[in-house]
């Protein structure tokens, strides 16, 4: 089953971590986990309403007839990727700060794989069923799947989403040895955001394929940015930080720009501003921004913790899984394309209470144990 890209990254526990001089306990920043669930609803109502393709197939008919006006706005979701990408950043570099490097690659493998393996798992056996139109990878590139190495081994992917989680593991890598195995400090931490952005515009000067792989110059300015929003959170005075994030933001809407934007033409599925494209990445770094500024701290309702859980496996099995669930709906039991939408958008949080409660509050801390020792 061959997917076309979609969108996001895999989350992280989100818990504020204060300053080395800081003795008191920062409480745990629950608007972010809201942030990201929004970030994953926009992802999906672009796979549901805001692009064309086998989600077309599904409706019966391109998503533009079933929703007139809103697939013009569902069409900016995939820019909930970005977002995803300037969160991680933020996150990866709080978790990373002050850990051993077998603790951060313990942290990272116990939370990105239990919920991803049962999702390639799940996804296979429900498109393999007779009464399902969509094809199955074959057997050989499912297995490969479970790696969550197949892009660049040029393997049929299971999950559309998997294009993100790649660019993920790369970030990871690159953090974990140049800032993770030498110890995270600030002066580290600012280096490796100037060395990356810098080789990063070099990569796209350079066009060369492998150092695109590496550096991912169209990616790499949203999780820099993210670093950047950290520091800030550490002080928010610290004109250095702030310099980053405003560099990321520059570069990173120019290639959301240059990615989605297309002149007026009746041949596209929709239509994106360039204004609207701008103002989308603009307010990803800003909500980020108001969180690492302690702006939303009173945005502490416990049930954000909750939705925060559930991102990442509703990320992971919404698109294809949606699919089969608007077929059946729609097409199937003939409800109408809003109440279609809106019950597959539930049933998908649902399966992602149920990953995330059978699955991952059961595994990841038991992988994380094996692979730490403790």
């Amino acid at each position: 089953m061959s997917a076309p890209p979609s969108t996001l990254p895999a989350p992280a526990t989100v818990v504020a971590q204060p300053p080395a001089k800081a003795a008191r306990r920062v409480p745990r920043l629950r608007a972010l986990d809201g942030l990201r669930l929004i970030a994953a609803l926009m992802v999906a109502a672009y796979h549901y309403g805001g692009r064309d393709g086998e989600i077309g197939e599904a409706w019966g008919g391109s998503p533009a007839l079933q929703f007139p006006t809103a697939h013009e706005w569902f069409a900016y979701g995939c820019l909930g990727v970005q977002i995803f990408f300037v969160i991680s950043g933020f996150v990866i570099c709080m978790s990373g700060w002050g850990r051993p490097l077998r603790s951060f690659f313990a942290s990272r493998v116990s939370r990105l794989f239990p919920s991803y393996w049962v999702a390639i798992v799940l996804v296979t056996a429900v498109f393999a069923l007779p009464v399902v139109t969509y094809e199955a990878v074959s057997p050989s590139d499912a297995l490969v799947n479970l790696t969550m190495l197949q892009q660049p081994l040029g393997v049929d992917r299971v999950l559309g989403v998997c294009w993100t989680l790649w660019a993920e593991l790369r970030f990871y890598a690159l953090f974990a040895l140049c800032v993770v195995l030498p110890g995270a400090n600030r002066q580290r931490v600012v280096l490796f955001c100037a060395v990356w952005t810098l080789a990063a515009v070099v990569a796209e000067g350079a066009n060369e394929a492998w150092l695109d792989l590496i550096l991912m110059p169209e990616y790499a300015p949203y999780f820099i940015g993210g670093i950047g929003l950290y520091l800030v959170h550490r002080d928010r005075k610290d004109v250095t930080a702030w310099g980053i994030v405003g560099v990321s933001w520059l570069i990173g809407q120019h290639y959301a720009v240059d990615r989605l934007w297309h002149a007026p033409n009746p041949d596209f599925f929709s239509y994106r501003s360039s204004f609207a494209i701008i103002a989308v990445v603009t307010l990803g770094y800003v909500a980020v921004a108001a969180i690492a500024l302690g702006w939303l701290n009173r945005v502490d309702w416990r049930w954000l913790t909750t939705a925060g859980a559930l991102t990442y496996p509703f990320y992971l099995v919404h698109e294809h899984l949606g699919w089969v669930s608007v077929a059946a709906l729609h097409r199937g039991l003939g409800l109408p394309s809003w109440a279609t939408f809106g019950l597959t958008v539930l049933a998908m949080l649902v399966l992602a209470r149920l990953l995330n409660r059978y699955v991952e509050e059961w595994a990841t801390p038991l992988i994380r144990r094996k692979l730490t020792g403790r």
